[in-house]
């Protein structure tokens, strides 16, 4: 399982996701992602999460950048306690990999990622603080 905690300024967390099937985690402002972050340095697509193998990381898709640890990534790999940064001054994500919990692909003729539950919540930030604005869980 892996979970992704949005961090406030301070650095203290104010909303967690959890997924333990998806293979692929989609960060960005889009709808479809499956974690949405409104914030005007947030691209649509700004960045995802690859599970391969036993290993996690992150690829950047955005124009406005990742950062880890302060420096700009293209794709890196992620481990347990790894902080993102989307955008040079936007949004922090923490993320926790439970190594107990392997993600493992649907197979099921028919099936599709998106009919699983996906946790969405909506924030607004300005320059460096996070508001949040709306938080929801919608069934795709």
């Amino acid at each position: 399982m892996i979970t992704l905690s949005l961090l406030n300024p301070d650095g203290a967390p104010i909303q967690s996701w959890s997924f333990k099937k998806e293979l692929t985690i989609k960060v960005g402002r889009a709808t479809d992602n499956d974690v949405v972050l409104y914030s005007a340095v947030v691209s649509r697509r700004h960045v995802e999460l690859r599970h391969n193998d036993s290993d996690w990381e992150v690829v950047n898709v955005g124009t406005n950048g990742t950062y880890i640890e302060g420096k700009k990534i293209n794709k890196s790999k992620v481990e347990n306690g790894t902080i993102l940064r989307l955008a040079y001054s936007g949004p922090q994500i923490l993320i926790r990999i439970d190594s107990g919990a392997e993600p493992k692909a649907k197979v099921e003729q028919g099936s599709d990622r998106h009919q699983s539950r996906s946790q969405k919540a909506v924030l607004k930030s300005e320059t460096n603080s996070i508001e949040e604005t709306l938080i929801s869980k919608k069934q795709l």
